[in-house]
This record gives structure tokens, C-alpha cells and sequence, in this order.
């Protein structure tokens, strides 16, 4: 008996904290995030970073566009972290500091931070790469996305050709000691599940608007035979 909690009980502190339907939709992605943040939660060199953060909600975000209600997103987020032991405003704070440290510098400057593991770079973003590397750095998924985005904050609205901000990710994380195959894989795998959802929420924003026009015209159908 090793006295973790296990993915069953992750799963019910979560549905106690969110105790409300997720539509079918979002179902898989709070079900990926909350094994994944689960089984981090067991690796005893896992620790929080910036990348990590950065990533963590990016994901988040872009999969759970289009939710309703609108203000039970957060919520979500919080009881996604909480049943695992992360504390949500931590790595809010951390992810949006980081994302406003880089805003206004270049993707040289972002490079020369996290080669130099945070070092020269603005807080939040230098403690929170000072645990990048080393003999026993655990990698996650969700920091090929966090380290893509930096870059692509930093690049701004030159941020035109996805490819080639994926290819300096690519070097730039196995720089610093990720893995390369890794990052790519992750990455395109996030890219290709971020455009099938975009599409899957504009079909179902579409399907909404139409039934909202058939009963409107309904409606107003009664109305004049009325």
C-alpha cells in the first residue's frame, strides 16, 4: 500500500469540487487533463514550471472554447488541479505572468532565457524556469505546448508561419535538454486535436444557431395564426 490517492479518487474529489454535467464535448479533454495531472502528481522529480503552467492552461483554454455555461470554466480548471494537489491560482499566476514577461521581447531574448534556465529573464518567468533540465527533470506533454507558446507570444503578430515557430521549438527544447522527438510529436499531436475541436465547436455553434432560428420561426408562425 503506498497511500496515494488513485485515479477513482482523483475522479470523485473532482466531480465533489464540479459537481455539474460536462457536455459531451469537453468530456474527454477534463477526463485527459485529470489523469494526466494525476499521474504527475505521483512522479516524485516532477516539479512545477513555467512551461508547465504556460502549457497547462493554454490546453485548457483552447479546449474548452465554445463551453457552457461560460462561467463554469474556471471552476472546472480549479477542481481539475485541486483533486491532484496543484493549486490552480499558483499556476494561473505563473502561466500569466510568464506569457506578460515575455510580451515585447524577442525569440532570441526568450531562447537566451531558457538556455540560461531563467537567468537575466523577468519574474515570474526566471523562478519559474529554474527547474528546467537537469538529472532529474521529469517531462510533460503540456510543456512542448507551454514552450511553443512562449515562443509565440514573444513573436507576436509575426507570428505567421506556425511551422517555423514548431522548428525552433523543436531545437530550443532539445537545447535545454527535452527531448526532440518528444516535442515534436507532442506537438503536432496538440496542433492536429486543436483544429479537429475548433471544428467540432463550430459545427455545434452552428447546429445551436439553426435550432434557435427553428423555433424562432416557429414561434412566430403561432403567432400570426394566432
Amino acid at each position: 500500500m503506498t497511500g496515494f490517492p488513485t485515479i477513482s479518487d482523483s475522479k470523485k474529489a473532482f466531480h465533489t469540487a464540479f459537481p455539474y454535467v460536462i457536455p459531451s464535448l469537453y468530456r474527454r479533454i477534463a477526463d485527459e487533463l485529470l489523469v494526466e495531472l494525476h499521474l504527475l502528481s505521483h512522479q516524485t522529480n516532477f516539479q512545477v514550471n513555467a512551461l508547465f503552467a504556460v502549457g497547462l492552461r493554454q490546453v485548457f483554454r483552447a479546449f474548452t472554447k465554445g463551453y457552457r455555461p461560460e462561467e463554469q470554466v474556471e471552476p472546472m480548471f480549479a477542481a481539475l488541479c485541486s483533486c491532484n494537489g496543484f493549486d490552480a491560482e499558483d499556476l494561473k499566476a505563473l502561466a500569466e505572468g510568464s506569457t506578460k514577461a515575455v510580451q515585447g521581447h524577442s525569440v532570441e531574448d526568450v531562447q537566451a532565457w531558457l538556455n540560461a534556465k531563467g537567468d537575466k529573464a523577468p519574474e515570474p518567468l526566471a523562478s519559474g524556469l529554474a527547474a528546467l533540465g537537469g538529472e532529474n527533470f521529469h517531462y510533460s506533454r503540456l510543456m512542448a505546448v507551454g514552450l511553443f507558446s512562449l515562443l509565440s507570444d514573444a513573436q507576436g503578430s509575426e507570428s505567421d508561419d506556425p511551422e517555423a515557430l514548431s522548428a525552433t521549438a523543436h531545437a530550443l527544447g532539445e537545447q535545454i535538454g527535452l527531448s526532440r522527438p518528444r516535442l515534436e510529436k507532442d506537438l503536432s499531436l496538440y496542433r492536429s486535436n486543436l483544429d479537429k475541436m475548433t471544428q467540432a465547436v463550430e459545427l455545434m455553434e452552428e447546429t445551436l444557431a439553426a435550432e434557435r432560428r427553428k423555433r424562432e420561426r416557429q414561434q412566430a408562425e403561432k403567432v400570426s395564426q394566432g
